[in-house]
């Protein structure tokens, strides 16, 4: 997964959440009531404490048995109050955020929650510092200060007007300083958070969440608690317990020929797929300093003869739609400079002008590295769409190789692969965390890329600008710098799906941009 925000000095008020909030409310919303639901997954949760974990399955977790200070409302992008009663930057070079918190907050054993937690928990994450957690996020936050028990200060060592949507995702889950170690994981697969729900049991194929009472939040609970099941990527059994009636929901994981033929065949009647908005995203990248991949006349090539329409088609299966720029459709700054610059349509013609360009007047040589589940059960078939589209021009012989997840990031780090891909899930929906991570200092992507301009200019005054509407212009300019210069090259933007059996309610609220899937949400009859 996984930077950036910048967001107006006015206080961001619970009035103001509860505009945006339908039926908006300071309790749990639930008294016990509705059904039990049961929720399949074929990803793994890695991690049930919060300075470890930086996956999705995770993060599903945490964003429902902790709470943040702020917190993304359904169907929206603007952080708004959770457990804060309001936050606002003090200063006019967003370096000095203050939030205050509700009264009364608790966690789910009782003990209060107070700055001191808040403070406990961002430090804690940044001390651990754990190469599978999301301290990375936190990498301008300078110090945390608690003035009393309900103010928090965090000031930070740069400008970053995107801190109130760090702190509003999963990176910001606040724990109770009297149950974690300040320096030290917790082992136990234990969870003590104020969220909606508190995890009861954890193990390899389950966890069990019943509803916290203690909560006071914005969440009104419409089950009486969810147990989340575990596939371990074994999406044929996913596919047969939800048509066997064991799970409810399956969510992350069917492939795309399965949601493409569920709820449409005599034999599966009863089911429906349910269509949401999504900012995960999928690119080939390339390493600047490979001998073949490393010449732009090869990666234009690339971008001219690739035909995203048949991979979404043939491969997707229509779940996924073209990516033609770094920052996806529906985030603030988007525009379609691969659109621009290259086409939709392959071009064979361009192709071998740049070839030439290039100097190159022979077949070009290539391997597209794959990992197999990493970034969704049919990357390899993708890949090897590719190389066919690639082949067919006569102008490349290209061939895919696929390894397992953890040799292929060990392999990249070592600059290895000349092309290789990677899928990308946002930790916010802001076009700060589609750019600062790949193309800013610490570069996640690993294919030894730098930009002047780009780390400069563009990422520090798009970080600066608390009028994000304002960072248009800037964005652009990225985009267009990436599309000319290509270190990567857009493929798909995702749709997301969660498929449910009749008499399940409440999906359509789980699967946004913001990426939080929303237990509370879901009810059963």
């Amino acid at each position: 997964m996984k930077m950036r925000n910048q967001w107006p000095v006015l206080p961001v008020t619970m009035g103001l959440a509860c505009v945006l909030l339908t039926g908006c409310s300071q309790s749990n919303g639930a008294d016990g009531a509705g059904s039990h639901v049961v929720v399949g997954m074929s990803d793994d949760v890695l991690a049930t404490d919060p300075a470890s974990g930086y996956d999705p399955g995770s993060w599903l977790l945490f964003d429902n048995v902790f709470q943040t200070l702020l917190g993304f409302p359904k169907g929206g992008t603007e952080p708004q109050p959770e457990a804060a009663k309001s936050c606002s930057f003090t200063d006019s070079r967003t370096q000095v955020y203050q939030c205050t918190l509700k009264d009364g907050l608790k966690f789910s054993n009782g003990d209060p929650l107070t700055a001191q937690d808040v403070k406990f928990s961002f430090e804690r994450t940044l001390k651990i510092n754990d190469a599978a957690g999301p301290a990375i996020m936190f990498s301008a936050l300078g110090s945390v200060q608690t003035p009393d028990d309900r103010t928090v200060v965090f000031r930070l060592k740069a400008p970053d007007a995107t801190f109130p949507s760090k702190i509003a995702s999963g990176a910001g889950s606040i724990v109770d300083h009297r149950q974690y170690d300040a320096l030290g994981l917790r082992k136990d697969n234990q969870a003590v958070g104020s969220g909606p729900y508190k995890l009861d049991s954890f193990s390899k194929n389950e966890a069990v969440f019943s509803i916290n009472k203690n909560y006071k939040g914005t969440a009104q609970v419409k089950n009486a608690g969810v147990t989340l099941k575990f596939f371990h990527g074994r999406q044929p059994a996913l596919k047969q317990a939800l048509l066997d009636g064991k799970v409810d929901v399956a969510y992350r994981g069917l492939t795309t020929k399965d949601i493409a033929g569920l709820g449409a065949q005599e034999d599966t009647k009863g089911i429906e797929v349910v269509e949401g908005s999504s900012a995960e995203v999928q690119h080939l990248v390339f390493n600047m300093d490979d001998l073949v991949a490393g010449k732009l006349g090869v990666r234009k090539a690339m971008a001219y003869l690739l035909d995203r329409d048949a991979l979404v088609r043939d491969v997707y299966q229509d779940t996924a739609t073209p990516l033609y720029s770094i920052i996806p459709a529906g985030i603030a700054g988007h525009n379609t400079a691969f659109f621009d610059t290259y086409g939709a349509r392959p071009s064979r013609a361009k192709a071998t002008a740049a070839l030439r360009a290039e100097g190159i007047t022979g077949k070009v040589h290539l391997t597209l590295w794959s990992t197999p589940s990493r970034y969704g059960p049919a990357t390899d078939d993708e890949l090897k769409a590719i190389a066919a589209q690639l082949n067919a021009s006569g102008l490349f012989q290209a061939d895919v190789e696929s390894v397992p997840f953890d040799q292929y990031e060990k392999d990249i780090a070592k600059g290895k692969y000349g092309v290789y891909v990677k899928g990308w899930v946002p930790d916010y929906p802001d076009a700060d965390n589609f750019t600062a991570p790949f193309f800013g200092q610490g570069n996640v992507l690993d294919n030894r890329y730098t930009n002047s301009t780009i780390t400069g200019r563009l990422i520090p005054r798009t970080a600066a600008q608390s009028d994000r509407a304002a960072t248009d212009e800037e964005y652009g300019q990225l985009q267009d710098i990436v599309a000319d210069q290509l270190p990567v090259l857009p493929i798909w933007q995702a749709k997301q799906y969660a498929v449910v059996r009749d008499g399940v309610y409440g999906l359509e609220y789980c699967l946004d941009a913001s990426t939080v899937f929303r237990f509370w949400e879901l009810s059963k009859s």
